[in-house]
């Protein structure tokens, strides 16, 4: 026992530090953006913003946010630990609200997932529940994203071919990582870790009762977020044509799905100023538009602050755990 527990001890070490790089990258980029652009963008970013704009993104945050919930709920059941609609809309409201406000920008959802996963008589598959539906929407965004610099003529559009090589690049990464696993313990360990994941992709995001809703949730997440987007830019001033704003948007939402920021800021920042810069706005109004955006973002997400208050959470309708009820690998007859 005493020999194993400096390796458990190395392991909560150095995901500390894991933890401050996101921060600390996210910080340092958004530093850069003040550095080039000066402070006012970011005044200009709050100061365009009105009630009835920040109305009109709280009422497109409610469609996204039941998008969003809707997506976990298929996920979830799929993996056996379900949750209702209407916990699961408080309890993503409430993950959105923390993700805002708490550095790294994902704890939010740390925190849904170990919620529901204790309530479900399962952590494990609670976080891994959550996990898989953030992945499920990443994917979504990213194919949307090439689609859209591939087909619709902007000034961005050489961004595709730069990020479809990104793409390959790391799924050749993952395909020579697998191949170059010894055949021993560790490899043995690798190999039951590949066959649950590949049970959490087949029961939860791909069932047939599950993949339709999953696109159709995820799309309609996407294009409410290019809409909160899109309403940012008119506020701050940007006039340009809708076909030319929306790849701008996608790229700004994809940099903001990194989870190298502080409480959303940083690459989303960044990303903004560069894509406006290529496409002849200004990298002033590109950041000015992401401030907008970020400040829409923080007051839609205000109603998690009703539900911490209230301490809401899921209640899961959790299935029990049977080993021999699924065909699935060891992670899905843990209980934990």
């Amino acid at each position: 026992m005493r020999e194993g527990t400096p390796g458990r001890t190395t392991g909560r070490a150095t995901a500390v530090p894991w933890r401050w790089v996101r921060t600390i990258v996210g910080a340092v980029v958004l530093g850069v953006v003040v550095w080039q652009t000066g402070l006012a963008p970011f005044a200009d970013g709050v100061r365009a913003l009105d009630v009835v704009t920040l109305a009109a993104a709280a009422a497109v945050a409610v469609v996204t946010t039941a998008a969003c919930a809707w997506r976990w709920h298929l996920v979830a059941r799929g993996l056996g630990v379900d949750v209702a609609m209407g916990p699961a809309v408080a309890s993503c409201y409430r993950a959105q609200f923390l993700n805002v406000t708490l550095p790294a920008g994902v704890l939010g959802d740390v925190h849904r997932g170990v919620r529901h996963g204790r309530l479900a008589g399962s952590t494990s598959r609670g976080l891994r529940s959550v996990a898989w539906e953030r992945f499920a929407g990443q994917v979504v965004l990213v194919l949307i994203v090439v689609a859209t610099l591939l087909l619709v003529p902007s000034p961005v559009r050489l961004a595709a071919p730069a990020l479809l090589a990104v793409l390959v690049a790391a799924a050749a990464v993952a395909a020579l990582a697998l191949r170059l696993v010894p055949s021993t313990a560790t490899a043995s360990r690798f190999g039951r870790l590949l066959r649950g994941l590949g049970d959490d992709v087949r029961h939860g995001l791909l069932a047939r009762a599950a993949w339709p809703g999953v696109v159709v949730t995820s799309v309609v997440a996407v294009a409410g977020h290019v809409a909160t987007y899109l309403l940012a830019a008119r506020a701050v001033g940007v006039t340009a044509p809708l076909l030319t704003l929306v790849p701008l948007a996608l790229l700004v939402l994809l940099a903001a799905g990194l989870p190298l920021n502080v409480a959303g800021w940083g690459p989303r920042e960044g990303m903004a100023a560069w894509v406006f810069g290529v496409a002849g706005l200004g990298a002033e109004q590109g950041v000015a538009t992401a401030v907008a955006y970020g400040v829409m973002v923080v007051f839609a997400s205000l109603p998690g602050v009703v539900v911490l208050a209230v301490g809401s959470a899921p209640r899961a309708r959790g299935r029990a755990v049977q080993p021999s009820t699924r065909a699935g690998g060891p992670l899905h007859r843990s209980p934990t």
